[in-house]
């Protein structure tokens, strides 16, 4: 159990969005809510939860407890990405590309949280089609997965790394 507590305190929790919903039944309608939420921890770890309460802070705590159960690990290039990576969800796309130290992060709502929870600090990111929060965290999400080191690129074409010094 302690653990737990000491994992919660290095997290950052950011509420991209929380709608109401409501089902109609013979009494009337009856009113619920869910919570987007994206839960960054050390750079590049991310993670998002959508969760679902009859209350706002219930649905908030459920979707917390989700992304840290989804979080990822990304491969960065120091403050940015790598490389240019383009992430499809439904009908959202999102273009991630580096940028040099000090732009910042250029993106829109869902995805600046994002970046900002995964502590990538220079980027530029592009959203295209649907701007639905959900679709567009997906969507960034499958961009961010795509992301390998030079290390794993090596590894997967079966190339060695050779020395870079001139006598060999």
């Amino acid at each position: 159990m302690a653990e737990y507590k000491k994992e919660e305190k290095s997290l950052k929790e950011k509420v991209v969005t929380i709608n109401r919903v409501s089902k109609v039944v013979k009494g009337g309608k009856r009113f619920s809510f869910n919570a987007l939420v994206i839960v960054g921890g050390e750079k590049g770890q991310v993670g998002h939860g959508l969760g679902k309460a009859n209350d706002v802070s219930d649905a908030i705590r459920k979707g917390t407890g989700r992304a840290r159960k989804n979080m990822i690990s990304i491969s960065l290039n120091g403050r940015t990405i790598p490389y240019k990576v383009t992430g499809h969800f439904g009908a959202s796309s999102v273009v991630l590309k580096p940028a040099s130290p000090g732009t910042g992060v250029v993106a829109g709502g869902s995805v600046r949280a994002i970046m900002e929870c995964a502590e990538i600090n220079d980027i530029v990111a592009k959203s295209i089609g649907s701007t639905n929060p959900f679709n567009l965290v997906c969507a960034t999400f499958d961009g961010l997965k795509q992301l390998r080191t030079e290390e794993e690129i090596k590894r997967v074409r079966g190339k060695e790394e050779k020395s870079e010094s001139l006598g060999t």
